[in-house]
């Protein structure tokens, strides 16, 4: 926990706090919907905010000279890839959550994949997906498959593939949101692993009827099933923060985050993806599971803009 202050925090930040948001990436409304739950949580505290629409074209301006820190609350390509955060570096201001390379990798789940493999990290089988891929070859080499953008989030994108004419399909339905590649499907549980200021939370395991965790189960369906606690005994929690640590910090990720893990029926944990701006919603992970460590919403926030503020400084 941060032993700073509201007023601490006030004095830091000039005055006034700019939350980012929206943005132009198919994740858009989600954006504003995270960039407006973390707006009313400092309002409720005393902390004076401004949303700014990273889609609008005046937004550097709105910015330059008044800010001196930002939250940002933006989702996929343009907010969440380090782009925004490079032009914050520029400007001489301060912002939460990962840099601009970490923010980069992570972003491109494709490349974040062949780092993790030649560190020895755990994760699933994978293959890039072209117009000139040879479609049985590789249904034939990893099985059933989940079909991937490589930069986008909230599954946008995303299906199944058992056959080679599903994953012919699915990668031309994929490849409107840019490269795009195909993972082993891992048949057992999904956990999430919330990272806050170099600690992990509390794990959640994951449960759909769905084919998988899709954008409806994410953000619509009423029917998700979230388990906090998520079941696991205290040292396979314990393996499991440590190998989503592990992957947080292999990226050279800081403040916050979430990693997103899938469980086989052998007990062997497998790393999917870095999130570096999760989701700030009603159906979002990461307030879950700080509330599950005795962080409510707005100490939550808090943490997060205190943590880039030491950051910073240091």
């Amino acid at each position: 926990m941060s032993d700073m202050t509201v007023a601490n925090i006030n004095q830091a930040i000039g005055g006034k706090l700019a939350v980012l948001l929206g943005g132009r990436s198919a994740e858009r409304a989600i954006s504003l919907k995270s960039g407006a739950a973390v707006m009313a949580a400092f309002e409720r505290q005393g902390i004076v905010v401004e949303g700014i629409d990273v889609a609008d074209t005046d937004w550097m301006q709105r910015l330059n000279g008044e800010f001196r820190q930002v939250f940002i609350a933006l989702h996929g390509p343009g907010g969440e890839d380090g782009t925004v955060q490079g032009a914050l570096e520029c400007m001489g201001i301060g912002y939460t959550g990962s840099g601009v390379m970490a923010s980069a990798l992570a972003m491109d789940k494709f490349r974040c994949k062949l780092l993790w493999l030649g560190l020895g990290l755990s994760t699933p089988r994978f293959a890039e997906l072209t117009a000139s891929s040879d479609w049985q070859g590789i249904i034939d080499a990893l099985g059933p498959v989940i079909v991937k953008p490589a930069c986008e989030g909230s599954s946008i994108g995303m299906a199944r593939a058992q056959s080679a004419a599903e994953l012919a399909d699915a990668w031309q339905n994929a490849q409107a949101y840019g490269r795009v590649f195909a993972e082993q499907w891992i048949s057992g549980s999904e956990y999430t692993v919330a990272i806050l200021n170099g600690k992990a939370l509390p794990a959640i395991k994951l449960e759909t009827d769905a084919a998988f965790y899709d954008f409806n189960a994410k953000y619509i369906s009423d029917e998700t099933r979230y388990l906090c606690p998520c079941g696991l005994s205290a040292a396979e929690e314990q393996e499991l923060s440590e190998l989503a640590l592990a992957a947080f910090t292999s990226l050279g990720c800081a403040g916050w985050g979430r990693v997103d893990v899938m469980r086989d029926a052998a007990g062997k944990f497998y790393l999917l993806e870095v999130n570096t701006v999760p989701g700030m919603t009603d159906h979002s992970l990461v307030p879950m599971a700080a509330k599950q460590a005795g962080l409510d919403f707005e100490h939550l926030v808090v943490e997060i803009l205190a943590g880039s503020i030491k950051a910073d400084s240091n």
